[in-house]
């Protein structure tokens, strides 16, 4: 999905936790076919906002979001939002690796046999297919029976990516994909992120500015549920716009 139009977009977005008020008046767009990286101090509401797209703080008891949050035009928190629809087009890689207590296979294949989208030799053919997009499939084409609980944090990591792209999202959001890997696992991380942009629309969550600035297109810094401010990332590391900016990227507090 190759288009300037945006795939993502908010507009006056406030969330509350109770009487928390976590994100304030975020205007923020995103296009096809790059990676922006959200990054800020602790607690500064980057995974909230992340977790806004697929609208998994609905899960959360007393959470109340107002303003527009859109997805290829249509508003997500409207009453006629199909859900279920929302979240496979737009799927999470979480912080901690999470692969289900099931075989390599049944791991990519899950999503699919929920969404009656493949069965038989289709089955095969998109779990070989999801494996090989991440890199996973020499590795893993003779442990497929095998479970994914035994595979290395970096393998589950890329394994959840496969079960994502299995059923054919737009949008891919990462929160902190790469907190819990060693720097060689984070790199092949990465390379993978950089390869997968080339068929979907990148979100990351990240506290690694380092990163931010290897693998990102753009680039958000957010401070105290404000976004303060967005764009290329190569003007936001080396031109920031803001002084709140420069100082988060110079380590001058966060």
């Amino acid at each position: 999905m190759n288009t300037t139009k945006p795939v993502i977009k908010t507009t006056d977005l406030n969330l509350y936790y109770g009487d928390f008020h976590a994100l304030k008046n975020v205007n923020i767009e995103f296009t096809g076919n790059r990676i922006t990286s959200i990054i800020g101090p602790s607690g500064c509401g980057k995974s909230t906002l992340l977790r806004v797209f697929n609208r998994i703080n609905d899960t959360i008891e007393g959470v109340t979001v107002k303003g527009k949050a859109y997805f290829e035009g249509t508003d997500i928190y409207h009453h006629s939002c199909d859900i279920d629809l929302l979240r496979r087009k737009v799927g999470m890689v979480f912080q901690r690796p999470n692969p289900f207590p099931l075989s390599v296979y049944e791991n990519v294949a899950f999503g699919l046999r929920v969404h009656n989208q493949a069965v038989g030799n289709e089955l095969d053919s998109i779990v070989e297919e999801s494996l090989r997009s991440v890199l996973l499939w020499n590795e893993l084409k003779n442990r497929l029976d095998e479970s994914a609980l035994n595979l290395s944090l970096e393998q589950k990591q890329r394994l959840c990516v496969a079960r994502l792209v299995a059923v054919k999202p737009d949008v891919i959001l990462l929160d902190e994909p790469c907190s819990t890997l060693d720097p060689m696992a984070t790199m092949k991380i990465e390379e993978l992120m950089v390869e997968l942009k080339k068929k979907y629309t990148i979100i990351i969550v990240t506290h690694n500015m380092q990163q931010a600035a290897r693998v990102s297109d753009d680039t958000g810094f957010m401070l105290l549920g404000e976004l303060i401010e967005f764009g290329k990332t190569s003007a936001i590391f080396t031109s920031p716009g803001k002084k709140e900016t420069e100082d988060y990227i110079t380590g001058r507090f966060g």
